[in-house]
């Protein structure tokens, strides 16, 4: 996951210096070496580091710290206050053209995750009422049109192509195409390069300059460091870029692009993606981010996603069934897919405050999958009442899941143990509210 050597690291520094009890100004300082080290270890630019342990310092050395009563609390709420501040201190939303359509323009070093995130971006922006049309502009690497047609069914959102033909010349085309079929957002996916170069660029300049797009985003892999932030700072000078995307924040990623880029461009970061999904992009929160970094967890993305996963009429039924008839295997089954749509319980367990990185329990989501197996294996009526599970039927069970018949049975025992516990917690719920049953 992404940061986690980095959590690690800061998480150690904390715990040594709370330990402590009271602290010297020589503490604070040993602390802060360590957390520049770290931060060198994660690839964040070293013109960040050295103005972000600077000023961590500067505030953390006054009396008012070092004589309070819990001078280590203070010391970490003065870095997560730092870091929220050079994340961005805000989340920058999209900006909306006052003169329908509004045009978004992605670009990136080719590999970033552009094409993918603009279908993710057609997705979001359907979510919220939106009618966007995908462009595809990048007519120079393999395949990248028919990556964007793939992607853009997924999301349910139409691609203008015209194949081998002029990028500037499809972007005005598809323009006239927004206008005439009355869509309100055109978003480009333009041509990426193995590296920076001036042809890249000059393409770039004739879109803006014909085009005029509203939004000019940068997509910068998170995986690639110092790289990224160098692109990022060069796509800026030319451009002048509004906003940067953070793609593959899901991967073994050290952090560096994402504490760096937005302190050497001055640009925001509009939206991190968290997964391959079209679904896994969520708006770029500075607080919440920070908050992940150094081990707080991340409640309102929590919060955020449950309310996306979860159906209120779903949620009251289960309520009523637990209290009635006890929980059954089909609504496992439901409570599963719900999970997945959260990001899986080991990405939910990341988000929790209090869970250290290195004690976070170790969820086995291969066996998680075999246990879904089997449900799926068993009709609807073994899924509502699993007591009618004989040998034949456990047989059956276990050669569609490809399992075997003791895995079935381990898991008909530990579901009949937790309906025996959701009973007893149900008739004492209906105790304390004075229920009749």
């Amino acid at each position: 996951m992404a940061f986690e050597g980095l959590t690690q690291r800061l998480q150690g520094v904390f715990d040594r210096l709370g330990r402590r009890g009271r602290i010297s100004e020589k503490d604070v300082r040993e602390a802060m070496r360590e957390v520049q080290l770290a931060l060198l270890e994660a690839d964040v630019n070293y013109r960040v580091v050295k103005d972000f342990v600077k000023k961590v310092t500067e505030r953390a050395v006054g009396a008012s710290v070092l004589q309070s009563l819990t001078p280590a609390q203070q010391v970490i709420k003065i870095v997560n206050e730092e870091m929220v501040e050079l994340l961005g201190a805000h989340n920058a939303k999209l900006g909306v053209s006052p003169k329908l359509p509004t045009i978004i323009m992605l670009c990136g070093l080719q590999g970033a995750g552009k094409t993918t995130f603009a279908a993710k971006l057609a997705l979001h922006l359907k979510k919220q009422g939106k009618k966007p049309l995908l462009a595809a502009c990048d007519v120079y690497r393999p395949a990248a049109i028919e990556q964007l047609k793939v992607v853009g069914g997924q999301a349910g959102v139409p691609v203008y192509e015209e194949g081998q033909g002029k990028p500037l010349v499809i972007a005005e085309h598809a323009l006239a195409e927004c206008r005439r079929m009355l869509y309100d957002t055109l978003i480009l996916d333009t041509a990426g390069r193995l590296h920076i170069d001036d042809a890249l660029m000059e393409e770039l300049e004739g879109l803006k300059k014909k085009l005029q797009p509203f939004e000019i985003l940068l997509a910068v892999d998170a995986m690639t460091g110092q790289d990224a932030v160098n692109s990022a700072k060069a796509f800026d000078e030319r451009l002048g870029m509004t906003g940067v995307v953070l793609t593959k924040l899901d991967g073994d990623t050290r952090g560096g692009a994402a504490l760096s880029v937005r302190a050497v461009t001055g640009k925001p970061i509009k939206f991190a993606s968290t997964g391959e999904k079209l679904d896994a992009m969520e708006p770029f929160h500075p607080d919440r981010m920070a908050s992940r970094i150094l081990g707080m967890g991340d409640v309102m993305t929590l919060i955020e996603r449950a309310q996306v996963a979860y159906d209120e009429k779903q949620a009251a039924e289960l309520e009523r069934k637990l209290k009635k008839t006890g929980f059954t295997l089909e609504d496992f089954l439901q409570q599963m897919a719900q999970m997945k749509k959260m990001g899986g319980i080991q990405e939910i367990l990341g988000m929790l405050p209090g869970l250290p990185k290195g004690q976070m329990p170790e969820v086995d989501e291969k066996q998680m999958a075999r246990t879904e197996a089997i449900v799926l294996s068993m009709t609807r009526q073994e899924r509502e009442h699993p007591e009618i599970m004989g040998a034949s039927r456990k047989k059956r069970v276990a050669a569609g899941s490809g399992t075997t018949v003791q895995e079935v049975n381990r898991l008909l025992r530990q579901f009949e143990q937790a309906q025996q516990m959701f009973k007893q917690f149900g008739r004492r719920a209906g105790k304390r509210r004075g229920l009749p049953f």
